[in-house]
C-alpha cells in the first residue's frame, strides 16, 4: 500500500497568483482530479492526502473537500487557514459543514511567506495553533530552515496539537554539505518533539536542477535517524514536483536515497505514518506493503 500524503490540485485563474511567477511555466496550468487519477494508477498508489495550494483563501477549502467527496482515493484535506485569525475554531467548524467536510484532516497556513523567523511564536498564532488542536486536527507546517527554531518552541507550547513538517523544513539540498549542517540542528530540534511528524516531500524541488538520489540521501538519513519510520510519512507534492522531476521519478528517488529498511519499517514511510497521523484508517484500512 502506498498512501501519497501531498499533492495538490489547482485551477490556476482561480487565484493562484503565486504561479505568475517566472520559472513556473510547466505547472501554470490547471491540474484536475481526472490527472490525478492517471498519476495514482500509473503509480500504484492507493490513497492520497490532498493539500491546500497556496491560494490563500477560505473558499479553497471548499473546492477541495468537493473534489474529495467525489474523488474515491483521495482520503483526506488540508485546507488554508490564517492561523492567525482571532476565529481559527469557527472557520474550523464552517470547513466541517461543508460538502465533503468529514474529509477534512488537518489545516495549514503558509507560514514559509512570512517575513519573521519566529513567526510561530506570536501569541495571536497560538492560539490559532491550540484551536486546531482542540479541534482534532492537524496542522502542516510549510516553513523554510531558518523558521524551525520557532516550531520547535511551538510544538513544546501546543503538546495537544499534531504537528506535520512538510517538506522536511525546505533544507537548502542544492548547497550540499553546507545547506546539510544550517538545517540540522533546527531540524532535530524540532523532530525531538513527539507530536511532531515528518513528511518526506519536496525534496526534489529544494535539490537544484541536477539532482541526483545520492544528493537526497544525507537529508533523508537525518530525517529516519531523528523521526524513526514511525514518524515519517512519503508525500509526492505533485504536481510541484514537476519542476524537477515527474510522480515515478520522486517515488524511485526516495527508495534509492532512504537507507536499508525492513519492510516493516518501508510500509509506516509509505502508509501506516499517514493513516495514523491523519485518521484515514476508517478509509483505507490497515497499512500493508
Amino acid at each position: 500500500m502506498i498512501v501519497d500524503a501531498h499533492h495538490h490540485l489547482w485551477q490556476p485563474d482561480r487565484g493562484y497568483r503565486w504561479l505568475d511567477e517566472p520559472g513556473l511555466e510547466r505547472i501554470r496550468r490547471p491540474f484536475s482530479a481526472g490527472d490525478l487519477l492517471a498519476e495514482l494508477a500509473a503509480n500504484s498508489v492507493d490513497a492520497t492526502v490532498l493539500v491546500e495550494g497556496g491560494r490563500c483563501h477560505p473558499d479553497e477549502a471548499g473546492d477541495l473537500l468537493a473534489l474529495a467527496a467525489d474523488t474515491g482515493p483521495i482520503v483526506g484535506v488540508v485546507g488554508w487557514i490564517d492561523i492567525a485569525d482571532d476565529d481559527v475554531a469557527g472557520t474550523v467548524r464552517r470547513y466541517r459543514g461543508l460538502r465533503g467536510g468529514d474529509l477534512l484532516v488537518g489545516v495549514r497556513a503558509q507560514v514559509q511567506g512570512e517575513p519573521d523567523p519566529d513567526y510561530l511564536d506570536r501569541p495571536d498564532v497560538r492560539r490559532g495553533l491550540a484551536a486546531v488542536g482542540a479541534a482534532g486536527l492537524v496542522f502542516d507546517l510549510v516553513i523554510r530552515a531558518d523558521q524551525l527554531p520557532a516550531a520547535a518552541r511551538a510544538a513544546r507550547a501546543v503538546d495537544g496539537l499534531r504537528f506535520v513538517l512538510d517538506h522536511l523544513g525546505k533544507p537548502r539540498i542544492d548547497e550540499g554539505d553546507a545547506g546539510l549542517h544550517r538545517w540540522r540542528d533546527g531540524f532535530a530540534a524540532l523532530a525531538a518533539n513527539d507530536n511532531v511528524t515528518g513528511k518526506l516531500s519536496g525534496l526534489v524541488t529544494e535539490a537544484g536542477p541536477h539532482w541526483t538520489p545520492d544528493d537526497l540521501a544525507p537529508f533523508v538519513a537525518v530525517a529516519v535517524e531523528v523521526f524513526g519510520p514511525e514518524r515519517l510519512m512519503f508525500g509526492s507534492d505533485w504536481p510541484v514536483c514537476l519542476l524537477a522531476a515527474d510522480y515515478p521519478r520522486v517515488l524511485d528517488a526516495l527508495a534509492a536515497a532512504l537507507p536499508p529498511l525492513s519492510a516493516e519499517a518501508l510500509g509506516e514511510i509509505y502508509a501506516g505514518t499517514a493513516i495514523r497521523t491523519y485518521g484515514l484508517a476508517d478509509r483505507v484500512g490497515p497499512a500493508r506493503w
